[in-house]
């Protein structure tokens, strides 16, 4: 079970939203490389990062911070946010990234996904963020009419590395992570699912240790690490000992 520290990256900086929104950006850190290494540090062992700019453009715009973050850590990092074409894929897979996240273009073009999953075995990871029940795309400026499960089964079998499902009522806002929507994905389709939006506390780790989230590959977080309501050794500590631990903090 792994716990993947996030990265949002806004005009260069280390911000978090609520709800996605880009008006809501709070920064935490000037200097992501240093925010990398610092994670690093604290025991953590992947790395997720997401350029808020390149989401809504469509194409990748904090590549020089996201470079930076690859020369400061040695943890695998994966990447979402504007990825949208082969060339990309490859372009960023060869300057090092273990996986990319392909958000939008699994609803425009599920066969680029497919295409990616053949070519890079293993480094392709879909993003599935939704509101209402419903994948959202663009940033998560626009809907779309589609389920997320009916979306992510549309991936079965292609070599699909996770699944990233983030529920976008939660991101940002410290309301505990939907365990339920999560849960449900992950026992629908065979790809790992990580948990994505809204972990709030100690609680949520001990959640990550009960058997119905075993299925899961992991979970992020964010606010909650920035603002120190969990303490990495702590939660780390937890998903290496199970609910045992938690019961122990």
């Amino acid at each position: 079970m792994i716990l993947f520290p996030a990265i949002d990256l806004k005009d260069g900086q280390c911000v978090r939203l609520k709800h996605g929104d880009m008006a809501t950006a709070t920064i935490y850190n000037d200097d992501p490389a240093a925010q990398a290494r610092a994670f690093e540090d604290q025991g953590f062992e992947w790395l997720h990062v997401v350029d808020l700019n390149g989401a809504f453009k469509g194409q990748s715009v904090n590549s020089a911070a996201v470079g930076a973050i690859l020369k400061a850590t040695k943890n695998p990092v994966q990447l979402g946010g504007g990825i949208r074409t082969l060339a990309q894929i490859e372009d960023w897979l060869d300057r090092g990234l273990a996986r990319v996240i392909l958000g939008t273009v699994a609803v425009r073009d599920p066969d680029l996904v497919r295409q990616a999953c053949k070519a890079f075995p293993g480094k392709v990871a879909v993003g599935i963020d939704a509101k209402g029940g419903k994948v959202s795309v663009e940033g998560w400026a626009e809907a779309s009419s589609l389920g997320v499960v009916e979306l992510a089964r549309k991936f079965e079998g292609a070599g699909v590395a996770a699944i990233i499902y983030t529920d976008i009522d939660r991101d940002g806002v410290l309301t505990g992570i939907n365990w339920d929507a999560t849960i449900d994905l992950a026992e629908s389709v065979s790809i790992p699912v990580i948990a994505s939006g809204g972990l709030a506390s100690i609680a949520d780790i001990v959640r990550m240790t009960m058997p119905d989230a075993q299925k899961l590959e992991g979970a992020i977080s964010g606010r909650a690490l920035y603002d120190g309501r969990i303490d990495p050794a702590e939660a780390l500590a937890i998903l290496k000992g199970g609910p045992a631990a938690g019961a122990k903090s």
